[in-house]
């Protein structure tokens, strides 16, 4: 065990107050707006059937079984597997770009609370939430579970992780959570897409014909146009190659703003091709109504 030195205790303290400031941040979120929009969007989809329990007052009248009804001079209903929980697995990019943040947070602190807003919906509706960390390996994995002391575990961990690589890879992520995840769940992707990987689609389309997936791309402004700031030193956070610009030609900007605009285009189309959803989390802006109006839209596609 490593001694405890003032620069440790320090960032644990750091640490520990933005796990309870995002705490704040996201259960207020979820009670006051998210939770119910949760419930009603994921709850009673269920067609693996599970157990019959008795009758009680508002359930679908089309789930009473008559058999065990007349057997048991009581009403009975037939409960299925999704009907009694979901799981939620959260899956969190941790790369090396990741730590960038032109804002007052990195993409890494804003990742956390998107995750931790899906993590206490889970909580609020007694279901199971996981954790998967991924760089270009998994870095991390936390099985399903219930309760908020597992909800702010999953916040730690995101924050906490020290990651063995600084590269992206999505589909050991997403390969794992097919593998592990046996029942129709929730997968929420939560990453800035900064990705080379051109072999994570199949990985992709194999979870989402399985489960419900959505994208929470995390973005920074700074990221997708270039300042005029004359010539400047760019360094890849993920393989820390260097390389110097000219940002006062504008021609250099509008290349740049380009493609990064044709990323933007490719992954959109990638995302709706496969049947995932997708959430935009811009790091100069509250992400809040980007996420009530997901979980609104989803909502009304389900009515």
């Amino acid at each position: 065990m490593s001694a405890s030195t003032p620069e440790n205790d320090e960032q644990l303290t750091r640490i520990l107050k933005r796990v309870r400031r995002i705490e704040l941040i996201t259960r207020g979120m979820v009670k006051e707006t998210l939770g119910g929009q949760y419930h009603s969007r994921f709850k009673g989809q269920g067609i693996e059937f599970d157990d019959f329990r008795e009758y009680q007052a508002g359930d679908d009248v089309r789930f009473l079984d008559w058999n065990v009804t007349a057997r048991m001079n009581e009403p009975f209903v037939r409960k299925y597997i999704e009907e009694r929980e979901l799981t939620a697995m959260i899956v969190v990019d941790v790369s090396g770009s990741g730590d960038y943040g032109s804002q007052e947070d990195s993409k890494r602190e804003r990742a956390a609370e998107v995750a931790a807003v899906f993590a206490f919906s889970a909580v609020q509706n007694q279901d199971k939430v996981g954790l998967i960390l991924v760089s270009d390996r998994v870095e991390h994995y936390l099985p399903a579970r219930k309760g908020s002391a597992h909800a702010l575990r999953i916040l730690r961990d995101i924050l906490t992780i020290q990651p063995k690589s600084r590269k992206t890879q999505l589909s050991p992520a997403l390969d794992l959570a097919l593998e592990r995840v046996a029942h129709r769940a929730l997968v929420v992707l939560v990453s800035d897409f900064l990705t080379h990987e051109t072999t994570w689609e199949a990985s992709l389309r194999s979870l989402a014909a399985k489960h419900d997936v959505v994208a929470a791309q995390i973005s920074d402004p700074r990221e997708w146009q270039l300042p005029a700031a004359g010539r400047l030193c760019l360094e890849d956070p993920e393989t820390g190659e260097q390389f110097t610009v000219n940002t006062s030609h504008p021609a250099v900007r509008q290349k740049y703003a380009e493609a990064m605009s044709e990323r933007q285009t490719a992954l959109g189309k990638l995302l709706r091709k496969n049947g995932v959803e997708r959430i935009d989390v811009r790091m100069d802006d509250d992400y809040a109504p980007a996420m009530k109006a997901y979980f609104r839209a989803r909502r009304r596609r389900k009515r």
